[in-house]
């Protein structure tokens, strides 16, 4: 009778042990599919001006972050004022609609948001996207560079960002001050900055 009790008492702590095991392995689940989604939803932005060291970034994220399923945004900032008269007025705040890759290469397009993207740029989004599934953006924005990158980190929201540095002089720097610095210190997701050497000027 004490042996049933006692292997009663067992039974009920395997059970328990069990169910615990159970639940355990259905929270990793969870966790793993949150995560999985998450890493699907992926949003990697990249600051570009179309200089050379905005290509050289957006060459070095295609090549090195960029996976399939990604969103791949193209973050352009332009100077205020720089656009036709009209409905571009009404995005001066917010920025632009999300353009679709198939309207990159409208001149027309382009034209309307005062962007003139140029023939290696198109054509680095173009082999990207197809050679990797991917999804590819460009949102423009008008204004500063360094508040509006960090406004689109939060506001599209990206997961990443990558960003080109001038390589500006000490004066210049100290004058104007480093885009990529700024972003780094003050964007509020992880940022890469693809430097740019000297003889690359």
């Amino acid at each position: 009778m004490l042996s049933d009790r006692v292997q009663g008492k067992s039974c009920s702590r395997y059970s328990l042990l069990f169910l615990l095991s159970d639940k355990a392995l259905s929270q990793n689940k969870t966790l793993r599919e949150k995560r999985d989604r998450m890493e699907s939803d992926r949003r990697v932005g990249v600051a570009v001006d179309f200089s050379a060291c905005s290509k050289k970034a957006l060459k070095w994220a295609v090549d090195n972050v960029v996976r399939d399923g990604d969103h791949l945004i193209l973050v352009i900032v332009r100077p205020e004022g720089n656009y036709e008269e009209g409905e571009i007025q009404l995005w001066e705040a917010t920025g632009s609609p999300l353009i679709p890759l198939s309207d990159f290469s409208d001149p027309i397009i382009m034209k309307k948001y005062g962007v003139k993207p140029d023939p290696e740029t198109l054509d680095i989004v173009n082999t990207a996207a197809t050679q990797k599934q991917i999804m590819l953006i460009m949102k423009i924005y008008w204004g500063d560079a360094r508040e509006k990158i960090c406004e689109a980190i939060d506001k599209i929201p990206l997961s990443c960002l990558v960003i080109g540095n001038r390589g500006l002089g000490k004066l210049k720097r100290a004058i104007l001050g480093s885009v990529s610095n700024y972003v780094v210190n003050n964007g509020s997701c992880p940022v890469t900055v693809v430097k740019q050497v000297d003889h690359e000027h």
